[in-house]
């Protein structure tokens, strides 16, 4: 199929595959832009109707409303294939559509290749016909907050920047007004490494793209670290050599793989002073300080941060490294810095009980970000930790030996992982399993006394108990609401 323009997808047959139970993601956002303009689509998921049921009806409402809304075009039903996949959804249709977690390896996925159907993903149709220049982050941890932040300091000067992507908003929902943008509109995304394969030989490069850090992760989906790595590193491939490059200056692995890049303009952010000839932000005391072509200037002090923590300096560093390159003013970028709180579900305070406090951490999805929430909220001894869920392959040593230092006890969700976790643990602290979050809650606040934190902080992908990491984070914080009201 010619995906030069976006007219062509009219009567298009295209396979969704992977809707997915988040009705704000990746597969509902897709499935509703191509619907508006006039794929024949099937949606196929190997979950079933009950457990989509969410998406099921949010993706038939919006049929319901273009169906009036667009007279001057057909558009189709969609056709739900769900519980299974089938073999001629992926070699008799136009075009393949995969969601972020269906690896690139489905056989389905490569069916599709074998036939010459093009594959594609939301940020790939983004990419192919977004009119205004992209900025995107990616990493093992940060890049949410990075992401978020970014876009706060270019809304100071472009109220209607849109922020997206792995952030839990498919940017396909933007296109079709940015098209209609009287002038260029700034454009942030969050990119995992699922999606960045998705751009791979696409030919068109974000014009600012930071690669935050890389850590161990994901080794369910990658056989290596280093294929790992590679992944994160597409974010670069497809650049030109005058688009921006930002890497993080404080790991050795960063300035590897900026030696590969085809940018020519490649900066750095570092929490100490950077070596002469690097440009870039670091930290030198209570100070800020961008070095760009020997000119030095401090347009932040680290005490007004409103983000506590190494990992959030580190996050405002590079978000505002790149807002300079977009443009943004010290002003704006300063008073970014000085409001903005955080993300829902990242090491969020949500506040006490009893004096015992409660701490959402819900995208902690690896060991060392469930480190980096020990660190700031551990005072030896007085924190019980909510952990656990679906296994990616990582291992759990070093947060084993940090949990004996920092936790009086841990509840474990059931699922893959929970046997490395409580090897990892041993004697360090008592351990309890549970199957719900009610019951984890219920177990921490048995176990608190004054003073405790109680903090979900998974260090793993979530499991069957709930639909994500989101619905994870909702969980919690209803529990925390039913004991503040009680």
């Amino acid at each position: 199929m010619d995906l030069s323009s976006i007219k062509n997808f009219q009567d298009a047959a295209v396979t969704v595959m992977g809707l997915g139970r988040y009705k704000k993601g990746s597969g509902v956002g897709t499935a509703k832009w191509l619907m508006r303009h006039g794929a024949q689509l099937i949606i196929t998921d190997l979950k079933d109707k009950d457990e989509l049921c969410e998406a099921v009806d949010e993706i038939m409402d919006a049929y319901t409303e273009y169906r009036s809304a667009f007279k001057d075009r057909d558009i189709y039903q969609p056709v739900f294939v769900l519980g299974k996949h089938d073999v001629e959804h992926f070699t008799d249709v136009d075009v393949v559509v995969q969601n972020p977690d269906v690896a690139r390896e489905s056989e389905f996925v490569q069916l599709a290749r074998e036939q010459g159907v093009s594959v594609e993903s939301d940020i790939s149709l983004f990419f192919r016909f977004c009119p205004f220049p992209i900025y995107t982050v990616t990493g093992t941890r940060g890049k949410s907050t990075t992401t978020a932040l970014l876009g706060e300091m270019l809304k100071r000067q472009h109220p209607g920047t849109v922020i997206a992507g792995n952030i839990t908003h498919s940017p396909l929902e933007d296109l079709d007004q940015l098209l209609e943008a009287a002038a260029p509109v700034p454009i942030v995304l969050e990119l995992s490494s699922w999606l960045l394969e998705s751009l791979e030989g696409l030919g068109r490069g974000p014009a600012i793209a930071i690669l935050t850090n890389a850590h161990k992760d994901h080794l369910d989906r990658y056989d290596s670290f280093e294929h790992y790595v590679r992944a994160k590193e597409l974010i670069f491939q497809e650049q030109t050599s005058e688009q921006v490059a930002i890497f993080n200056a404080d790991q050795e692995i960063m300035h590897d793989i900026a030696g590969r890049v085809p940018s020519k303009r490649v900066q750095w952010f570092s929490s100490r002073a950077l070596p002469e000839g690097m440009n870039g932000v670091y930290r030198e005391g209570d100070a800020f300080v961008r070095r760009m072509d020997g000119v030095v200037a401090t347009f932040m002090h680290v005490h007004d941060l409103k983000l506590e923590g190494e990992h959030n300096l580190m996050n405002a560093l590079a978000a505002s490294l790149a807002a300079h390159e977009a443009g943004v003013s010290d002003e704006d970028i300063h008073a970014t810095l000085k409001a903005f709180t955080g993300l829902p579900g990242r090491q969020e305070i949500l506040g006490e009980v009893e004096g015992v406090l409660f701490v959402n951490d819900t995208t902690g999805t690896s060991p060392e970000g469930v480190m980096a929430a020990l660190k700031r909220f551990g005072k030896g001894g007085n924190i019980l930790l909510i952990c656990g869920g679906s296994s990616k392959g990582l291992g759990f040593s070093e947060l084993g030996k940090m949990i004996g230092e920092q936790c009086k006890f841990v509840v474990v969700f059931e699922g893959t992982a929970a046997d490395d976790l409580e090897r990892a643990i041993g004697e360090g602290a008592p351990t309890v399993r549970v199957d719900s979050m009610a019951a984890a809650v219920k177990a921490a606040v048995e176990n608190a006394a004054l003073g405790d934190v109680i903090l979900l902080s998974p260090g793993t992908s979530s499991f069957d108990i709930f639909k994500n990491e989101f619905d994870r984070g909702d969980q919690f914080n209803a529990e925390f609401q039913k004991r503040q009201k009680a």
